[in-house]
Protein backbone atom coordinates (compact mmCIF):
# COMPACT_ATOMS: atom_id res chain seq x y z
CA UNK A 1 0.00 0.00 0.00
CA UNK A 2 1.39 3.41 -0.91
CA UNK A 3 1.40 6.38 0.78
CA UNK A 4 -1.59 7.83 -1.22
CA UNK A 5 -3.58 4.85 -0.21
CA UNK A 6 -3.20 4.91 3.19
CA UNK A 7 -3.57 8.83 3.70
CA UNK A 8 -7.11 7.84 1.82
CA UNK A 9 -7.80 5.35 4.03
CA UNK A 10 -7.10 7.62 7.12
CA UNK A 11 -9.66 9.97 5.59
CA UNK A 12 -12.29 7.35 5.07
CA UNK A 13 -12.05 6.47 8.54
CA UNK A 14 -12.29 9.78 9.75
CA UNK A 15 -14.89 10.94 7.57
CA UNK A 16 -17.02 7.60 8.87
CA UNK A 17 -16.35 8.47 12.20
CA UNK A 18 -17.45 12.16 12.65
CA UNK A 19 -20.43 11.02 10.65
CA UNK A 20 -22.11 7.70 12.56
CA UNK A 21 -23.61 7.82 15.65
CA UNK A 22 -24.04 11.51 16.22
CA UNK A 23 -26.69 13.12 18.08
CA UNK A 24 -26.69 16.34 20.41
CA UNK A 25 -26.84 14.02 23.36
CA UNK A 26 -24.19 11.50 22.29
CA UNK A 27 -21.91 14.28 21.20
CA UNK A 28 -22.32 15.94 24.50
CA UNK A 29 -21.12 12.85 26.22
CA UNK A 30 -18.50 12.14 24.21
CA UNK A 31 -17.14 15.55 24.66
CA UNK A 32 -17.45 15.93 28.02
CA UNK A 33 -15.71 12.09 28.43
CA UNK A 34 -12.97 13.21 26.33
CA UNK A 35 -11.98 16.78 28.19
CA UNK A 36 -11.43 13.61 31.10
CA UNK A 37 -8.31 12.90 29.04
CA UNK A 38 -7.36 16.38 28.76
CA UNK A 39 -3.40 16.96 29.85
CA UNK A 40 -3.71 12.81 30.82
CA UNK A 41 -5.92 14.22 33.94
CA UNK A 42 -7.65 11.22 34.18
CA UNK A 43 -4.92 8.72 33.58
CA UNK A 44 -2.82 10.67 36.39
CA UNK A 45 -5.43 11.13 38.62
CA UNK A 46 -5.79 7.20 38.41
CA UNK A 47 -1.85 6.39 39.41
CA UNK A 48 -2.69 8.85 42.21
CA UNK A 49 -5.72 7.10 43.48
CA UNK A 50 -3.42 3.45 43.43
CA UNK A 51 -0.70 5.33 45.29
CA UNK A 52 -2.81 6.72 47.99
CA UNK A 53 -4.72 3.50 48.56
CA UNK A 54 -2.40 0.36 47.59
CA UNK A 55 0.46 1.27 49.64
CA UNK A 56 2.47 -2.46 49.16
CA UNK A 57 2.41 -1.44 45.32
CA UNK A 58 3.15 2.68 45.76
CA UNK A 59 6.49 2.24 43.93
CA UNK A 60 5.09 0.40 41.30
CA UNK A 61 2.12 2.87 41.06
CA UNK A 62 4.50 5.98 40.79
CA UNK A 63 6.29 4.36 38.09
CA UNK A 64 2.92 4.08 36.54
CA UNK A 65 2.33 7.87 36.71
CA UNK A 66 5.68 8.36 35.21
CA UNK A 67 5.30 6.81 32.06
CA UNK A 68 1.93 8.35 31.74
CA UNK A 69 3.53 11.94 31.97
CA UNK A 70 6.65 10.54 30.23
CA UNK A 71 4.48 9.84 27.34
CA UNK A 72 2.37 13.09 27.08
CA UNK A 73 5.52 14.85 26.84
CA UNK A 74 7.06 12.55 24.83
CA UNK A 75 4.33 12.92 22.71
CA UNK A 76 4.65 16.98 22.82
CA UNK A 77 8.02 16.97 22.04
CA UNK A 78 7.31 14.95 18.80
CA UNK A 79 4.37 16.90 17.52
CA UNK A 80 6.73 19.60 17.64
CA UNK A 81 8.49 17.90 15.09
CA UNK A 82 6.29 16.32 13.17
CA UNK A 83 3.96 19.78 13.49
CA UNK A 84 0.78 17.59 11.54
CA UNK A 85 -1.82 20.12 11.41
CA UNK A 86 -5.29 18.96 13.02
CA UNK A 87 -8.28 17.67 10.34
CA UNK A 88 -9.50 20.87 8.63
CA UNK A 89 -12.68 20.06 6.56
CA UNK A 90 -15.01 22.33 5.97
CA UNK A 91 -18.18 20.11 5.83
CA UNK A 92 -17.35 18.08 9.11
CA UNK A 93 -16.10 20.84 11.63
CA UNK A 94 -14.61 19.77 14.92
CA UNK A 95 -16.76 19.12 17.66
CA UNK A 96 -14.28 20.96 20.19
CA UNK A 97 -11.83 23.11 20.62
CA UNK A 98 -8.08 21.84 21.34
CA UNK A 99 -5.02 23.35 22.89
CA UNK A 100 -3.19 23.24 20.39
CA UNK A 101 -3.58 22.79 16.60
CA UNK A 102 -0.55 20.30 15.93
CA UNK A 103 -2.61 16.57 16.26
CA UNK A 104 0.44 13.20 15.33
CA UNK A 105 0.23 11.75 17.10
CA UNK A 106 -2.39 11.73 19.79
CA UNK A 107 -1.88 12.58 23.60
CA UNK A 108 -4.82 11.46 24.38
CA UNK A 109 -4.19 7.96 23.14
CA UNK A 110 -0.69 8.07 24.10
CA UNK A 111 -1.36 8.56 27.93
CA UNK A 112 -4.38 6.74 27.49
CA UNK A 113 -2.47 3.69 26.06
CA UNK A 114 0.66 4.04 29.22
CA UNK A 115 -1.44 4.31 31.64
CA UNK A 116 -3.65 1.10 30.64
CA UNK A 117 0.35 -0.54 30.07
CA UNK A 118 1.37 0.76 33.23
CA UNK A 119 -2.00 0.21 35.29
CA UNK A 120 -3.19 -3.06 34.15
CA UNK A 121 -1.38 -5.60 36.23
CA UNK A 122 -1.67 -3.71 39.38
CA UNK A 123 -5.99 -3.76 39.33
CA UNK A 124 -7.71 -6.37 39.77
CA UNK A 125 -5.35 -9.58 40.14
CA UNK A 126 -3.38 -8.24 37.38
CA UNK A 127 -6.66 -8.25 35.18
CA UNK A 128 -7.35 -4.45 34.98
CA UNK A 129 -6.79 -4.45 31.14
CA UNK A 130 -10.06 -5.66 30.62
CA UNK A 131 -11.29 -2.63 31.92
CA UNK A 132 -8.47 0.09 31.79
CA UNK A 133 -8.01 -1.55 27.77
CA UNK A 134 -11.33 -0.34 26.62
CA UNK A 135 -11.22 2.92 28.17
CA UNK A 136 -7.97 3.87 27.04
CA UNK A 137 -9.27 2.68 23.19
CA UNK A 138 -12.37 4.94 23.95
CA UNK A 139 -10.97 7.75 25.39
CA UNK A 140 -8.33 7.32 21.79
CA UNK A 141 -11.72 6.68 19.72
CA UNK A 142 -13.50 10.07 20.94
CA UNK A 143 -10.76 12.53 19.21
CA UNK A 144 -11.75 11.04 16.20
CA UNK A 145 -15.46 11.00 16.94
CA UNK A 146 -15.46 15.21 18.06
CA UNK A 147 -12.93 15.30 14.78
CA UNK A 148 -9.62 16.96 16.55
CA UNK A 149 -7.56 13.39 15.16
CA UNK A 150 -6.98 11.25 12.36
CA UNK A 151 -7.14 7.90 13.12
CA UNK A 152 -3.33 7.71 12.21
CA UNK A 153 -2.88 10.09 14.98
CA UNK A 154 -4.94 7.50 17.50
CA UNK A 155 -2.70 4.41 15.99
CA UNK A 156 0.39 6.42 16.83
CA UNK A 157 0.01 8.13 19.70
CA UNK A 158 -1.58 4.10 21.29
CA UNK A 159 1.76 2.50 20.19
CA UNK A 160 3.83 5.57 21.37
CA UNK A 161 1.78 5.19 24.71
CA UNK A 162 2.24 0.78 24.75
CA UNK A 163 5.88 1.63 24.30
CA UNK A 164 6.63 4.22 27.48
CA UNK A 165 4.00 2.32 29.65
CA UNK A 166 5.44 -0.83 29.09
CA UNK A 167 9.09 0.39 30.85
CA UNK A 168 6.97 1.00 33.87
CA UNK A 169 6.11 -2.71 34.68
Amino acid sequence: MDAGSLLSADLALFRAARTRGHGPSAERAVRAFSRTGEHAALWLAIGGLGIAVDRPRRDRWKRGVRAVAGAYVLNTAIKQVVRRRRPALDDLPPLMATPTQLSFPSAHASSSFAGARAYAPLLAGGHGGRVLYPLALAMAGSRVYLGVHYPSDILAGALLGTFVGDRAR
